[in-house]
């Protein structure tokens, strides 16, 4: 009965997405929860009074971990920063913030007091070990709103629903019950014989009727999106006042639309609400770390320019303005872009270079659009959450923070790969423009009123990142796997060896697998 079960689940995952594949399996009670494997941080104790010192490249975050976790053990720790703050891809850009791209662009955001926008990481899954370190170093947090019922969906095209904005809720009911209604019919008309049990098929029907919010077998397992669930032309209220609801889009014109194809987004394992944000911005994480650890202990505006094992330990050559230094110490943590270390003059072995070079970098864009009200709460009665669309811009994220303040701050895209490079490409008073006419095509000419100031990122374009994150074509095939030991005195830490790249979280999981490699090390006399 097992096979054919996993059958039935893989028919219903390719019928109806992740999403309903995920319903059903809890439906037949088929789901768990993971645990967090547990850290053991290194003590003093165990380092029973060796004196050692370790160097770490770059002060973002799998260094900044790195770095703190040594020294909470009795390490002495020198980061090395090319930029002039703490973070490197956790970037909080506010008013006053001046970049200069690779590509010559100069911005200067001009944000006002108390708008800002993450061009990096922005929100904060509830079971990534990323809050407990908000716990431990004092960072307040609050609510991101990462899927909201009153946002849009917009999808270009020729179909019957192509170029209008849909609320994510009106979408979400007509795909749900359309599923429920088709799916519910062929089970009980025996298509599923084969699959299911009696038991199992009454167990489905059962969800399928919650679920899509269908009729019962009298009805033909119909949906006809009468319970409110896609919102009302006119709302209850009042006395006689019952609401009124339009009937649902035809099954045709919302399967052909593929407004469906957004929602297994929201059964992400790190999408799923709730989430989080730190209270005035990501880089409160980063610079509550610089607080930490002692500001002393970092060098910014120092740019690694070589990296070598040596007989005793590790020496790293940088330049600081217009001087080169050289820096010894015993062991090395490599928080480096593998594609931006492997750069790095060395005597790296030739294997571990071909593993950095292996890696695969990912290019995102991402615009902060200021307005003079706050338009989207006003005029859309949205606040907060995310609208995603088949244009380039992709996705247009509204703020979390400062409801019902005079101003606000629009993710205006969020765009990877193609459409971040074709953002990317532009000046970025071209990348404004596109994205304020993009932007009105879903939420009318409102949104190119008002603006006060705009600020975009390419991460391709981002001196000392090239890249938002990386991929690789594989790893289990052995290269990736060189980077997770040290070559002589040298290691390597950060989001890309993790399985959860692209997040904070791999950083510091990265981090902490790292320096216990280290301290183990030391401990034991090695």
């Amino acid at each position: 009965m097992a096979q054919t079960r996993r059958q039935f689940l893989q028919q219903v995952g390719i019928t109806g997405g992740a999403g309903v594949l995920y319903s059903t399996m809890s439906a037949l009670g088929l789901t768990s929860v993971a645990e967090t494997p547990a850290y053991a941080a290194p003590n003093r104790v165990e380092l029973n009074g060796r004196s050692k010192h370790v160097v770490i490249l770059g002060a973002g975050i799998a260094g900044l971990t790195s770095a703190y976790e040594l020294l909470k053990a009795g390490y002495k720790v020198t980061l090395l920063e090319a930029r002039n703050r703490p973070g490197g891809r956790n970037w909080t850009v506010r008013g006053g913030t001046t970049e200069t791209d690779l590509a010559g662009n100069t911005q200067r955001a001009s944000f006002s007091p108390g708008q800002y926008m993450n061009a990096g990481p922005a929100r904060l899954p509830q079971h990534h070990v990323t809050l407990e370190y908000c716990r431990e170093l004092g960072v307040a947090i609050e609510p991101f709103v990462n899927q909201n019922a009153d946002a849009y969906l917009y999808r270009e095209g020729t179909t019957a629903l192509s170029n209008k904005a849909i609320r994510h809720r009106t979408a979400k009911a007509d795909v749900y019950g359309y599923v429920a209604e088709l799916l519910a019919t062929a089970t009980d008309q025996g298509a599923l014989d084969s699959l299911l049990t009696a038991t199992d098929k009454q167990a489905l029907i059962g969800f399928l009727s919650g679920f899509g919010s269908i009729g019962d077998k009298a009805s033909g397992y119909a949906y006809t999106g009468t319970d409110g669930r896609r919102g009302y032309t006119v709302e209850p209220g009042a006395g006689l006042e019952a609401g009124t609801t339009a009937a649902p889009f035809s099954l045709s014109d919302v399967f052909a639309s593929g407004v469906g194809n957004y929602f297994s987004f929201e059964f992400g394992w790190d999408q799923a609400m709730m989430m989080f944000q730190p209270v005035g911005g990501m880089d409160r994480i980063p610079y509550a770390f610089e607080r930490a650890i002692g500001k002393d202990k970092i060098r910014y505006g120092a740019e690694v320019t070589g990296l070598r094992n040596t007989t005793s330990g590790v020496e790293v050559t940088y330049t600081s303005g217009s001087r080169t230094r050289v820096l010894t110490a015993d062991y090395a943590i490599c928080a480096l872009p593998p594609h931006l270390a492997a750069k790095v003059p060395s005597n790296l072995p030739a294997p571990i270079l071909e593993a950095l070079r292996y890696a695969r970098p990912t290019n995102a864009g991402k615009i902060g659009i200021e307005y003079g009200r706050r338009w989207w709460e006003e005029d859309h009665k949205i606040y907060g959450g995310i609208t995603n669309s088949s244009l380039d811009t992709v996705n247009t994220w509204y703020p979390s923070y400062n409801f019902h303040g005079d101003r606000g701050t629009v993710i205006g895209y969020y765009n990877t790969g193609t459409n971040a490079n074709s953002y990317g490409a532009l000046k970025p008073a071209a990348r404004l423009e596109r994205a304020l006419a993009q932007g009105a095509k879903v939420h009318g000419d409102v949104y190119t009123k008002d603006v006060k100031a705009a600020f975009s990122v390419n991460w391709m374009g981002t001196k000392y990142s090239e890249a938002s994150w990386v991929s690789w074509p594989s790893q289990t095939d052995g290269i990736y796997a060189r980077l997770l030991d040290a070559s002589g005195n040298i290691y390597f830490a950060g989001d890309h060896l993790s399985h959860v790249i692209a997040w904070q979280h791999g950083a510091i999981t990265s981090a902490r697998a790292t320096v216990t490699a280290l301290h183990s090390r030391v401990a034991a006399g090695r």
